[in-house]
């Protein structure tokens, strides 16, 4: 009967442990073992997430687990390959997939946002005309844009990497080009974030995710907490999305959870609200 009690017990603290925290995850990437990643993010709270990642890794994610995945388009691709971990994007080798090719996908259910944008990895602005067809195929279907902003990891594998390519600043030209496209800056374009506030406070359709900042293994938890409060204090609220860029799950949802200035319902916008308001539902041809 003890022993009965115990595991009950244990049951009932692990099904708090996860649903206690619900999560929309913005920003994931394949790894080499799903099954086990798919478990950390879901005993976490998480109950969707937008991934991108090679094209073929990517497809290996359909319709097997659980949780709503949401599929994206990663483009521009350096030497054809995904930045560190060297696989293909395309397993044609291509550094961008053909137009009609994508615009196919689209119909056929399977790319629900476009993004990462490398640009910054491929050595281009986020506005360069290169891309527009891309942005042009997301306005018409309205589907969301993720763009790479901020710094970058070592060993990426990106020669034409410069830092100043990720300033949300450079996002202006294709916002003002395309006024209808939804598009989020990945990274909270961190260290740039006076550009990421005047960027959102000026155009409303630009959201932002707080991926990699609120990693404390990749930004000091004081930087995170200054850049929140800045975010915050600017009235950004509503457009803050959580992310984790495949760190430590728990340890990136204990970093928001420890902002003393947030409420609890400022938390759940953040967590999930405004991400399900961001990508809403795709638009049917």
């Amino acid at each position: 009967m003890k022993k009965l009690i115990i595991i009950l017990i244990i049951f009932l603290f692990e099904s708090y442990t996860v649903y206690s925290q619900k999560v929309f995850d913005t920003h994931i990437h394949g790894e080499t073992n799903p099954d086990i990643q798919m478990q950390q993010l879901e005993t976490s709270g998480v109950y969707k997430a937008a991934i991108s990642s090679s094209w073929d890794l990517q497809n290996t994610y359909r319709n097997k687990f659980k949780m709503e995945l949401l599929h994206g388009l990663m483009l521009p691709c350096p030497k054809g390959k995904v930045p560190y971990s060297n696989q293909l994007c395309f397993s044609n080798g291509k550094e961008l997939p053909d137009i009609k090719w994508v615009e196919q996908q689209i119909n056929d259910g399977k790319i629900d946002f476009i993004g990462e944008i490398l640009s910054q990895y491929y050595g281009i602005s986020p506005s360069d005309k290169l891309l527009y067809p891309y942005y042009a195929l997301a306005e018409k279907y309205n589907l969301p844009v993720g763009i790479h902003t901020g710094l970058a990891g070592p060993n990426h594998g990106c020669p034409n990497f410069r830092v100043g390519l990720g300033s949300p600043i450079l996002m202006e030209d294709l916002i003002l080009k395309f006024p209808k496209l939804k598009i989020w800056i990945m990274h909270s374009g961190y260290p740039f974030i006076e550009e990421t506030v005047g960027i959102m406070s000026v155009y409303w359709n630009v959201y932002t995710d707080i991926s990699v900042i609120a990693n404390p293994d990749n930004i000091p938890y004081k930087d995170f907490y200054a850049t929140m409060k800045r975010l915050i204090d600017a009235g950004l609220e509503n457009r803050l999305m959580f992310g984790s860029d495949n760190g430590d799950i728990k340890q990136v949802i204990e970093s928001v959870n420890k902002l003393d200035f947030l409420s609890s319902e400022q938390k759940e916008k953040i967590f999930y609200k405004n991400a399900e308001q961001f990508f809403g539902k795709p638009k049917k041809n």
